[in-house]
Parts: structure tokens; C-alpha cells; sequence
């Protein structure tokens, strides 16, 4: 009975790991951008504590997706099955790190017109 749990949590147990690093990598990306956006941009106090709004957003997010592979690690689909999701999940996991740390342009350049 061990046996049949520890070969069940040795093959499933990759993905979850993977997609923790990918979180990790994409939320100091993310962060990055931003902070990087935002002072070239003359940031002021507003826009800095719309990053910690943001960053805090973004964490939520990553949790959850972080919870999904947990769950999907121990189900019952296919590793192949699980292969094009874990790919689907890390591209739009990405694409989403870094269009969001870019909307920070328009947000500040609208900011400074209104604002000076």
C-alpha cells in the first residue's frame, strides 16, 4: 500500500514543483517591471501604492494557480494530458507577468497628464 502512494506522489509530484518555480521567477519579474516602469516614469506616491495593490493581486493569483497543479499532480490524467496543460499554464502564466508589469506606461503617462 505505501508503495502504490509514494510511486503515485513521485510521478505527479514534478509539475507542482515546476510551476512553483515559474510562479517565483514570474512574480520577481512582475515586480521588477514594475518598480522599474514606474520610477522611469517619475512614479509618485499614488503609483507606488498601486504596485503594492498590484503585487498583492498578482500573489493571490499565483497562489491559486499553485493550488491547481497541487490538486492536478494527483489526478488521474494522463501525463501527456498534464504536459499541454503545465505548457499552456507557464505561457499565458508569462504572458500575463509581462503585460501587466507594461500597463504600468499608460497608467502613469495618463496619471502624469492629469496630475503633472
Amino acid at each position: 500500500m505505501a508503495t502504490l502512494f509514494e510511486g503515485h506522489a513521485a510521478q505527479g509530484a514534478g509539475y507542482a514543483k515546476r510551476m512553483s518555480t515559474h510562479l517565483a521567477a514570474a512574480l520577481v519579474i512582475f515586480c521588477l517591471m514594475q518598480i522599474f516602469i514606474v520610477a522611469k516614469m517619475g512614479g509618485s506616491l499614488v503609483l507606488h501604492l498601486g504596485i503594492i495593490v498590484a503585487i498583492g493581486a498578482f500573489a493571490i493569483f499565483a497562489r491559486g494557480l499553485e493550488r491547481r497543479w497541487e490538486v492536478l499532480d494527483f489526478s488521474a490524467l494522463s501525463r501527456s494530458s498534464l504536459n499541454i496543460r503545465f505548457r499552456r499554464d507557464v505561457a499565458q502564466l508569462w504572458l500575463v507577468s509581462i503585460a501587466s508589469g507594461l500597463l504600468w506606461i499608460p497608467i502613469a503617462i495618463i496619471f502624469r497628464f492629469l496630475f503633472g
